[in-house]
């Protein structure tokens, strides 16, 4: 998968040999990015400025220069209405673990959530949602809850099958630490995915809404909300 890291974290080189190599490659690679970026203009800088700050993240210290370039990336992304773009670019500022990194992370589950993006990138921006919840907290099985209705919404083939299997799996993560371990049966699951109300999207999805609005404090957004929901495209 392009978005999801299923194991959490980044593997790491099975050797200190392995992890020099692969620096170097990413520098070499980061290098003709930021060559193409002196030539670039307007929407031509979109995709190799995506592309660097996801490899800036990967490299020691450059967090901060992965920020500078999602954000340049963020701003051209919605410019153009390139949601996909946009939430790429979030995902790099979430993970560049900057003062601003949890609201990057609202802006882009807004936009996840609200226009049919890759649904792989929508269920991701999620998961990073149910990291950063405390294991009590109900926002954490509302995440999981949206994951698995956005991927049967919006998943076909293949990708369909790979993340059900995912959504359900984080779902049931989210059930045995919400519960510490007393979802072991079906029928405990079920009742607490009905006590929560996580079964029915006109209860999950404004649940959704109202947890963005609290990690974005308001007159704080990035874009006008109303705007962009006059170009959702019609059913």
């Amino acid at each position: 998968m392009k978005y999801l890291n299923l194991d959490e974290h980044h593997k790491e080189a099975e050797c200190s040999n392995d992890a020099i190599q692969s620096s170097e490659l990413l520098v070499s690679r980061l290098a003709e990015l930021e060559q193409e970026l002196q030539s670039a203009s307007d929407l031509d800088r979109l995709k190799p400025l995506l592309d660097s700050g996801y490899i800036l993240l990967d490299l020691v210290d450059r967090n901060k220069d992965a920020w500078k370039v999602a954000r340049e990336a963020f701003d051209i992304a919605i410019a153009n209405d390139l949601w996909l773009q946009a939430v790429e670019a979030c995902d790099i500022i979430y993970q560049s673990e900057q003062e601003d990194a949890v609201q990057a992370l609202a802006h882009g589950i807004w936009l996840g959530v609200t226009f049919p993006i890759d649904p792989e990138l929508s269920v991701a921006m999620l998961q990073h949602l149910v990291e950063e919840t405390p294991d009590n907290s109900d926002g954490a099985a509302v995440a999981a809850a949206v994951a698995c209705y956005l991927v049967d919404l919006r998943a076909e083939g293949k990708q369909r099958d790979e993340l059900h299997f995912f959504t359900g799996q984080l779902l049931g993560q989210v059930a045995r630490r919400h519960t510490n371990g007393a979802c072991d049966t079906q029928e405990l699951f079920d009742f607490w995915m009905d006590r929560l109300e996580l079964k029915e999207p006109d209860k999950f999805l404004p649940r959704l809404a109202a947890i963005i609005d609290v990690l974005v404090p308001a007159g704080e957004w990035w874009y006008d909300r109303d705007a962009l929901r006059a170009k959702i495209p019609a059913e």
